[in-house]
């Protein structure tokens, strides 16, 4: 009589992929009542956004009950086993590049950095290297792959012509909350702007929605609140100038060429804007006179507000300086 086969066990998905380095963590759902997976590892996953636990769970990393979680809203009820695998950060393939960073302050957990003009914070179709970011490579090698995903550490972003402050996360904990702060409108952010003529009133309130230009995919546009994102800035004048005011500008939200869009919308475009204002620039500038001269927050496990400043660029200081000598 033949010999019958044994049956080959097949191991969860997960189990299968497990590699040596993986980070695994274990939970228990003690809970009454039902709640969904990714919004209890929220809770127990603390140094990871919500957006990066989904990920993890579409990757087939999370187990429940020793199954492969089928989607982030799956329901845990009570008495059901969590492991959650946690891959170390992929390398991305970015270069660190030698490049030199006017620091601000550093600590454990961020760096803040004075951008020049014409760098780009991350890299991108046509801007492979010479980034912020291959720059704080550079400084900071650990840095690679927080944030899970293809600009490590990056929270929030600046335009390639836009100068000043610009805060790096160094770990995946700080990624998280200043994304949240960023994200709650925790973060006092004051930009300096100088434009064409002047505003319709010496301060005032811009609120709009903001969306893809349908003619130019390139930029953006204020579109009907159906086709955008709310944006809304605050602005109050510094300085009046014959043709020119310097303004300063308080983003309550964060969207693409947000100032630069408002300011066109008020009807005095940035000095230099090629994109939404004069395609000859007023003034003798190479670049677009706007700079991210302050920043108010609240660091990782501190209780107190802490405001960082970057000066007007030379460049820039001189431009002001001209103005002034012509009053």
């Amino acid at each position: 009589m033949p010999r019958k086969k044994k049956r080959k066990r097949l191991l969860p998905i997960s189990r299968v992929k497990r590699q040596v380095n993986d980070r695994v963590l274990d939970f228990r759902y003690d809970k009454e009542t039902p709640e969904r997976l990714d919004k209890f590892l929220v809770g127990q996953l603390q140094e990871f956004s919500r957006s990066r636990i989904q990920g993890l769970i579409a990757g087939g990393l999370v187990d429940v009950n020793g199954r492969v979680a089928k989607k982030a809203g799956q329901t845990l009820e009570s008495g059901s086993r969590v492991t959650v695998r946690v891959p170390p950060p992929a390398p991305v393939g970015l270069v660190a590049e030698d490049i030199p960073l006017d620091i601000i302050f550093e600590n454990e957990d961020l760096i803040i950095v004075n951008k020049p003009a014409g760098m780009v914070v991350h890299p991108a179709a046509g801007h492979a290297s010479g980034t912020l970011v291959n720059a704080v490579l550079g400084y900071e090698p650990d840095i690679e792959g927080i944030g899970g995903q293809e600009r490590p550490g990056v929270v929030h972003r600046l335009d390639k012509e836009t100068s000043g402050l610009i805060l790096l996360a160094k770990n995946e904990r700080a990624h998280r909350w200043l994304q949240d702060q960023f994200r709650l409108r925790k973060v006092d952010k004051t930009y300096l702007a100088l434009v064409d003529g002047k505003p319709p009133t010496p301060s005032g309130r811009v609120e709009s929605h903001i969306g893809r230009d349908p003619s130019h995919r390139k930029r953006m546009a204020i579109v009907p609140e159906s086709r955008g994102r709310e944006a809304i800035s605050e602005y109050k004048t510094v300085e009046s100038f014959q043709n020119h005011t310097l303004l300063e500008f308080h983003p309550l939200t964060g969207r693409t060429h947000q100032i630069r869009l408002h300011c066109a919308f008020l009807g005095c475009p940035i000095v230099g804007d090629g994109v939404y204002g004069r395609k000859q620039p007023s003034l003798d500038l190479s670049r677009h006179f706007l700079h991210a001269y302050r920043l108010k927050i609240r660091l990782p496990g501190e209780s107190e507000l802490k405001v960082f400043e970057a000066p007007l660029p030379d460049e820039l200081e001189q431009v002001v300086a001209a103005l002034r000598a012509k009053q």
